[in-house]
């Protein structure tokens, strides 16, 4: 389902009650069965969709985060803090104020928020809403539950914090916008037909988990100096803004061994549909999986003498690749390599699902980075099972007959696709963490 993020950073103080800045995070880093804050080093329960840093591990901790490519003063996250909202377990409401974290807006229905999925159609989509706890009792990190160590302010969203959480910091607001209205002939004219990775057909287990990765003076800077009432990003200078493309390139392989996408049998996991009211019992079954390399974005062709250098970035007004091209509606990546081979090329690169350029050198603004995946995932036009580059993102396959070792790329080798390593320039837009080389 497609879907678009949104991260809202508000100062709800005395003083700063409707200032707050917003961030677009157009990108997502991996849909993966990880969860470093509930299973840290282990394969989680159920399905997470993650945006943020290159960084992000089953283990993750502050610094790999960080190394990711009024009357009351408010503060930055700690080093090392971390926190949940919502409850993957509950399907049914409450008047506490942790329900009223989690809540949904059905775009163009002229209906309220509720807490849970609406049994109604959503013309313009559903905005799922997760409001994080933003007191903490300063002392603890973390809890064994992820929550006990922090609070919600005394209006939810606003008001002050109680007086065994004494430290109020910046509230996260996150909105994630799914196109629902493409499965509007899905509908039986009462119940909706979604479900959650956690097997919540509810809405009311919808949750998020925080794992700090922000520069803490940095964000503190940005807390007592963005104070615009419009939440423009632009009128707030402490925070550094990246372009959308490179928001989207920053992704990385998933690392547990199974099919998250497209049409599957059941969910991943041990994960039954259940709609409650009773909270969701964690399911029973004979899991076995665990980590290994997921499905790759490029076929093996080093056996033809060709190897794939990774994903690049191309920009329509100033190609990355100026030789030879074409394009077909029966592309697949050995009929580029065969035409760039045969026109005497060394580089092929595919994108938009069934455009094959050609080149004889990489150009060093447009090469692939080194551990970014890059955003290659246009099925290929002649062979769905081909991945053929994306939007302004190429596929990029070199000529390897002359090399000592014919290799295709991974993490960490950058796509060397000439003789120099590209440095990485891992810019982690979806939480405008302030990344350096």
């Amino acid at each position: 389902m497609q879907f678009e993020t949104k991260l809202y950073l508000a100062l709800a103080m005395a003083g700063y009650s409707d200032a707050f800045f917003r961030m677009s995070c157009p990108g997502r880093v991996v849909r993966d069965r990880v969860d470093p804050i509930v299973n840290p080093g282990k394969v989680a329960g159920h399905v997470h969709t993650v945006s943020g840093g290159s960084g992000f591990s089953a283990s993750m901790t502050y610094q790999d985060a960080r190394a990711s490519n009024a009357t009351e003063k408010l503060h930055a996250f700690p080093e090392g803090f971390r926190m949940l909202a919502g409850d993957s377990n509950k399907r049914s409401g409450g008047s506490d104020l942790a329900t009223q974290g989690i809540s949904y807006a059905c775009l163009g229905a002229n209906q309220p928020e509720t807490n849970n999925i609406p049994n109604y159609s959503c013309p313009g989509g559903l905005r799922a809403q997760v409001f994080f706890p933003a007191c903490w009792d300063g002392k603890n990190l973390d809890s064994p539950d992820h929550k006990s160590h922090v609070a919600y302010p005394t209006q939810y969203n606003n008001g002050y914090c109680p007086d065994a959480f004494p430290v109020h910091m910046i509230s996260i607001f996150y909105e994630i916008l799914y196109n629902t209205n493409i499965f509007a002939d899905q509908w039986n004219g009462t119940q909706h037909p979604f479900v959650f990775a956690n097997g919540d057909a509810t809405g009311y287990g919808l949750h998020g988990d925080f794992l700090n990765g922000w520069d803490v003076d940095v964000l503190q800077n940005a807390i007592d100096t963005c104070n615009d009432a419009s939440g423009s990003v632009d009128k707030c200078a402490a925070v550094t803004q990246y372009s959308v493309q490179e928001c989207q390139q920053c992704q990385i392989p998933t690392t547990v061994k199974e099919p998250t996408g497209g049409s599957l049998t059941q969910l991943p996991g041990c994960n039954p549909i259940t709609h409650g009211p009773d909270p969701a019992v964690p399911g029973t079954c004979n899991d076995t999986t665990g980590f290994g390399a997921g499905e790759t974005n490029f076929i093996d062709l080093t056996h033809k003498g060709w190897a794939y250098a990774g994903c690049g970035t191309d920009n329509i007004s100033d190609r990355a690749f100026r030789g030879s091209s074409q394009g077909s509606d029966n592309m697949t990546v050995p009929t580029c390599i065969d035409f760039c081979s045969d026109s005497g090329y060394t580089y092929a690169g595919l994108e938009y699902g069934r455009e094959c350029w050609c080149a004889n050198q990489l150009d060093s603004r447009y090469a692939p980075k080194d551990g970014i995946m890059g955003s290659c995932n246009y099925a290929c036009a002649g062979d769905e099972k081909q991945v053929c580059g994306g939007w302004a993102a190429m596929s990029v396959y070199r000529d390897c007959k002359g090399d000592a070792k014919c290799e295709n790329w991974g993490l960490g080798t950058g796509g060397k696709a000439d003789s120099k390593t590209m440095k990485a320039r891992v810019k982690a837009r979806s939480h405008a963490r302030q990344l350096s080389d």
